[in-house]
């Protein structure tokens, strides 16, 4: 194997436990339900930037696997290493962290709701206004394409959504929930999560998101409608060495 030495370790393995194939999500997605958005260079894969910034890396990813991450990223461009715990390689300089959690459902009661409507293409300037105003995390012109999207309107406005993003075999990830400020405090959020959470277990799959660590109004949300705590992730952003 092309070895990696030397450079900083984000977090370390699995610790020798048998993998989990939510232990790399992206890449589980990426070869499984959601190959036909895979951009592949090598072993490395990756969304269309315009989907979603998650990729593929190897569980233990050599020096080839990391040339290869770049030129899919572009020389000069910042590579996220969205989930990544392993090691990043000696000269490459990291330009965020943000400590993060996975949580999974642990028996939430999932329903349908009766004010949800199905988002879709014409939706989508609504919803990357109404993320770009309460910043739930990356939301691009064409993620409304990796799930199922519900939202709530007020007034003929958009105030809440919530929808479906990355899709390992068997499980199905919510992600993108918000809502406007001015409609907060109703429980919005949790009506959404139980109605795409609903959808998600009709296809005999189970839910899953991501949250950042500090977030704690958005974790005892979760846990109240009841996900727990899986594992402690982060996410990450990284400068390969210019030469």
């Amino acid at each position: 194997m092309r070895e990696v030495r030397g450079g900083l370790d984000l977090g370390g393995s699995a610790g020798g436990r048998a993998p989990h194939v939510l232990d790399n999500p992206a890449l589980a997605a990426l070869t499984g339900p959601h190959a036909h958005f895979a951009e592949r260079r090598g072993r490395v894969l990756r969304y269309p930037v315009d989907v979603t910034p998650w990729q593929g890396l190897p569980a233990e990813p050599d020096a080839d696997d990391w040339a290869d991450l770049v030129a899919l990223a572009g020389p000069g461009n910042e590579v996220p290493l969205l989930g990544y715990r392993g090691r990043v390689p000696a000269g490459w300089k990291i330009t965020f962290r943000v400590a993060g959690v996975q949580m999974v459902d642990d028996g939430m009661s999932a329903a349908p709701d009766a004010e949800a409507i199905l988002l879709g293409r014409s939706d989508v300037p609504e919803m990357l206004d109404l993320v770009a105003r309460t910043q739930p995390g990356p939301f691009l012109p064409r993620t409304i394409e990796m799930g199922t999207y519900l939202g709530i309107r007020r007034e003929g406005a958009l105030i809440a959504m919530a929808g479906e993003r990355l899709h390992p075999p068997g499980w199905t990830e919510i992600s993108a929930v918000c809502t406007d400020p001015a409609f907060r405090g109703q429980g919005l959020a949790a009506r959404l999560i139980r109605a795409v959470a609903y959808g998600i277990r009709e296809r005999g799959e189970t839910p899953f998101l991501h949250t950042g660590a500090a977030n704690s109004n958005a974790i005892r949300l979760y846990e109240s409608l009841g996900f727990r705590l899986r594992r402690e992730t982060a996410f990450v952003g990284a400068l390969p060495p210019s030469d």
